[in-house]
């Protein structure tokens, strides 16, 4: 199905939103929400939801935040504090869950800050919220990950960067600066999530590549022990991405964890 669009309402902002559905049109079963990661968009996740929607026989909803990809921010919006994960999940997910009238609780597929943003909407909603594949989450703030984020300010890193984001976003370099922004502004540094997943109680798989070079496998660790209701998932030979360098076990671990659910 071919990209739509919908306003949305939430406290602090107006939005156009980008959205596509995947998967056979009217299937049973909960939708699949993908929620991309720091840098991403509705496009950069290419085939992926596709596929695993395929897979499993359900429809998938893929969408790009506001500022992301082609959806556009209708209000000035708020500057980025050190909650701004928070605000995506407590407003503009539900906003948006509710003007495409997703009524029966989905499952959430995020990746990075996605990931993050769909433990957070889990936590907050509990009632509204099937399962969680949550690959590469970020729990609290490592110094490998900030590091990771501070090398790509360097020009000869930040402007080819910048070339193949702006094939999939509206405002690549308005995306880069808030998104970097926020993770390295000093305030940022004692954020964390580990307290709020507490309250989970669906399912949830984390996943986590040998190789991440944003961050370490004590993210999903530490949700395993938080929540006794986790799978983890490590893949060798994957970096950040498991979506793009372990495609094809990725979607078969998926597949094989909301089967038994």
């Amino acid at each position: 199905m071919s990209v739509q669009w919908q306003d949305i309402a939430y406290p602090g902002g107006q939005a156009r939103i980008e959205y596509q559905w995947v998967g056979p049109p009217g299937a049973p079963g909960p939708v699949v929400v993908f929620l991309h990661e720091g840098l991403g968009s509705l496009a950069l996740w290419k085939d992926f939801p596709a596929r695993i929607c395929q897979r499993l026989g359900c429809r998938g909803l893929v969408y790009s935040r506001p500022g992301y990809g082609q959806s556009q921010d209708l209000a000035p919006p708020q500057p980025w504090g050190i909650d701004f994960m928070h605000r995506q999940a407590r407003d503009v997910l539900a906003a948006l869950l509710k003007a495409l009238q997703v009524q029966e609780p989905p499952v959430l597929l995020g990746h990075s800050d996605g990931a993050s943003i769909a433990l957070l909407y889990a936590a907050m909603h509990p009632e509204h919220c099937r399962a969680v594949i949550a690959l590469a989450p970020h729990l609290f703030v490592e110094a490998k990950t900030l590091a990771a984020i501070a090398a790509l300010q360097a020009q000869e890193v930040r402007e080819p960067l910048l070339a193949r984001l702006g094939k999939h976003h509206r405002d690549a370099p308005a995306v880069f600066r808030a998104w970097s922004r926020a993770w390295l502004m000093p305030d940022f540094i004692p954020w964390s999530i580990t307290d709020t997943i507490a309250s989970l109680r669906c399912p949830v798989l984390a996943v986590q590549g040998m190789d991440d070079e944003y961050g370490t496998l004590t993210h999903i660790q530490t949700l395993a022990r938080r929540h006794a209701a986790t799978e983890l998932l490590t893949l060798a030979a994957c970096g950040h991405a498991p979506h793009r360098d372990q495609s094809e076990r990725l979607v078969a671990a998926v597949f094989n964890f909301l089967h038994h659910l």
